[in-house]
């Protein structure tokens, strides 16, 4: 996990939405970015992954970083290579990357990340919180189930 983004390449298409924090965040998250990739050519390619990897760092913002009915800011830019996923929060604390045990029912959303995303990371926002971010690649039309 790195701290900073990799950009290597430009990324062309951008957009971000603030939503209340709620238990409702995450689906809401995920119809933004169905969206946001419809806008652009090619979009879907990034959707599976990009709607699961979203609604992890949504879930995690909801329950562990941002008090109930404020606000966590969600952010996507996407090019012909990577679509890159951005959830800010309140929350000061780093992202624990644990492994879940047993019959734990959560605990595993940020090893989903870091197993699908192609990098990830997180930083603190000036003032208050912390930006936890993803860069997911296309997916291979081929491999689709």
């Amino acid at each position: 996990m790195s701290e900073n983004l990799t950009r290597t390449i430009e990324l062309t298409v951008e957009d971000h939405a603030w939503l209340t924090c709620s238990q409702r965040s995450p689906g809401l998250a995920r119809r933004r970015l169905r969206d946001f990739l419809d806008q652009v050519e090619d979009g879907s390619r990034f959707s599976w992954v990009g709607e699961l990897l979203l609604s992890e760092l949504v879930t995690n913002a909801w329950l562990h970083g941002t008090p109930s009915q404020q606000l966590v800011r969600v952010g996507f830019a996407v090019n012909q290579e990577r679509l890159v996923i951005e959830v800010d929060d309140a929350g000061s604390a780093s992202p624990d990357l644990r492994l879940a045990t047993g019959d734990q029912e959560s605990g595993r959303g940020l090893l989903l990340v870091s197993q699908l995303a192609l990098e990830w990371g997180w930083h603190p926002r000036e003032g208050l919180g912390k930006r936890v971010w993803c860069a997911v690649g296309p997916e291979d039309a081929d491999a689709a189930v």
